[in-house]
């Protein structure tokens, strides 16, 4: 889908969180460029009002039917979708060109399905719908036409680098992570973490299930399984360094020895506003980088002895199937039994690593096995 210089017509599932609010500033600083003709939102109906007041020809779909009614009674009687058929109905509005999945967990994945298979382009800030379902999900996209674009920091950057070049002169991508919290504790400091204290990420203000994932390396883990089918390179060639200024946002490494690196403030902004006006550039919200103000770089190998999380991604992404589904589920699982006091630190991956054992791997599956072993891996955590 050719974008030239006409307005991009945006859907925006997950409005009221954290990518969601780095999309609002952009379409409120872009308005020539990017239209907003959809919204949901989940939890922050207040929140939701607030976005559908300020864009009042956006289709609007609440979480629970309660909730739309409410909004419905505070906007007029404007009609109100609610839950998953209405986050169905949202990604295919035909007013939309373009579909934005910022929804946390799996919730977006058929949303993110149904956009594409109505021809719509996908960007995506949602990893949770590659590392379920990438293989479904590229060739869905391949067969109507549609343009995957990333929105998260990590996975923009690759795009960035890899445009216009030869994929085959790529001899790895290179993940950059921060590190987290706790990149430098031992293991008796792990054994004693708080979510207080995993909820303070040093870099970026996020919600809660990826701030968690980030102190555990699990969401740099799911990043390597969506890198691997955004960009069609196989896990072996997908590499993790801990960068905690977080101002390089991933490289790639080709066969020459040269390495490319996009780097920028730590702003969610900038990759949302790349995806949305892809391929054209546009001074945006962003504050521009001050290099000599930062005055340096470093760079540290991750500790996948204490840590993991990356090993146990590589596997799941090594294997595909239904591997990288138990996965993603079962640390869904554990970061809430984490964050309800239910767990320990150390046994979120700990009980990651059960599931991955125990539930009963498809090789080829099928979208329903998918989502049978998501459903089996929350369930065998939550009978321990």
């Amino acid at each position: 889908m050719s974008i030239g210089m006409m307005k991009r017509r945006v859907v925006v599932l997950g409005a009221t969180g954290s990518i969601g609010g780095s999309t609002m500033r952009v379409a409120r600083a872009l308005p020539e460029k990017i239209e907003i003709v959809g919204l949901s939102g989940r939890q922050n109906k207040a929140l939701l009002l607030d976005l559908a007041r300020e864009f009042p020809s956006a289709a609007l779909c609440a979480g629970e039917e309660l909730s739309a009614a409410w909004l419905s009674s505070r906007l007029g009687g404007r009609p109100v979708r609610h839950g998953d058929q209405g986050l169905l109905n949202l990604a295919a509005i035909s007013e939309a060109d373009l579909v934005l999945v910022a929804i946390v967990g799996t919730a977006g994945l058929k949303p993110a399905l149904r956009a594409l298979e109505c021809g719509k382009d996908l960007a995506v800030a949602s990893k949770e719908i590659l590392v379920m379902a990438g293989e479904e999900v590229m060739a869905v996209a391949s067969r109507t036409g549609s343009r995957i674009l990333p929105v998260d920091s990590e996975h923009n950057a690759i795009f960035q680098c890899l445009e216009g070049r030869d994929p085959s002169t790529v001899k790895r991508l290179i993940l950059t992570c921060s590190g987290g919290p706790f990149r430098n504790s031992s293991e008796a400091d792990l054994l004693n973490v708080t979510p207080e204290q995993a909820l303070r990420h040093p870099t970026w203000a996020m919600g809660r299930k990826i701030s968690i994932d980030s102190a555990t390396l699990f969401n740099k883990g799911l990043e390597m399984i969506e890198a691997k089918w955004l960009f069609g390179i196989p896990m072996e060639k997908i590499d993790v360094v801990i960068h905690p200024q977080s101002i390089i946002h991933s490289m790639v490494e080709f066969i020459d020895g040269s390495i490319m690196a996009q780097m920028s403030s730590t702003d969610m902004a900038l990759p949302v506003q790349f995806a949305l006006t892809y391929p054209e550039r546009h001074e945006g919200p962003c504050v521009p980088l001050d290099l000599a103000a930062l005055g340096r770089l470093d760079f540290q190998a991750p500790r996948t002895d204490l840590f993991p999380a990356l090993d146990l991604a590589r596997r799941a992404g090594s294997a595909g199937g239904t591997l990288p589904a138990v996965l993603n589920a079962a640390n869904e699982a554990a970061v809430e039994d984490f964050l309800n006091g239910r767990c320990s630190f150390p046994q979120i991956w700990e009980n990651v690593a059960r599931a991955m054992d125990q539930v009963p791997f498809v090789e080829h599956p099928s979208l329903e096995q998918l989502i049978e072993a998501d459903l089996a891996a929350r369930t065998y955590l939550k009978r321990r």
